[in-house]
């Protein structure tokens, strides 16, 4: 059975990835930036470099949808020598992510199932990711002509800081 202390640092490792989903569906990338030490890697599908030139390519590429949606579910960490006290850890996250745009060819409204395997290292007392790749474990295509039209009555997800989110945020 873990210790309280486990859990704490499993929770703050968990936390971690989280955040970085809410960064990328609100395009918010300084959000993202925090989720990782600032000599980190990533390996992103097509994608592999430092943390600044994933942060360029990744942005690039959200902006030309309309929305994003990373859910999590499967999260597992495993700390070396079995202790948080070590300050590394591995991280493997099940997810899927859906992509939308209404502007654009057909094939760039999928879903995909993905892994995150990170390197976690906790510096300065704080767990960051130091090392990402990304696995893709399969695709589908969404047919958008199946879509049903949101009414326009009804509050809807902004992809920066006007989103509901923030506002709530800039209340604690």
């Amino acid at each position: 059975m873990d210790s309280i202390d486990a859990i704490v640092h499993r929770t703050a490792i968990h936390d971690v990835v989280l955040r970085y989903c809410r960064g990328v569906d609100r395009m918010d990338a300084d959000l993202v930036r925090s989720c990782y030490h600032p000599d980190a890697t990533d390996e992103h599908g097509s994608f592999a470099g430092t943390v600044d030139e994933y942060l360029t390519w990744v942005f690039r590429l959200l902006s030309s949808y309309d929305s994003t949606q990373h859910l999590l579910a499967n999260h597992l960490v495993e700390f070396a020598d079995g202790t948080p006290e070590s300050g590394v850890a591995v991280s493997e996250s099940y997810g899927v992510a859906v992509h939308q745009t209404a502007n654009g060819p057909a094939s760039k409204n999928l879903v995909v199932g993905f892994r995150f395997v990170d390197r976690f290292e906790r510096r300065d007392g704080e767990w960051r990711i130091a090392a990402r790749a990304a696995t893709t474990e399969w695709t589908r295509a969404l047919d958008p002509a199946g879509a049903w039209p949101t009414p326009a009555h009804l509050r809807t997800g902004q992809r920066d800081r006007t989103d509901v989110l923030y506002t709530f945020l800039a209340d604690l």
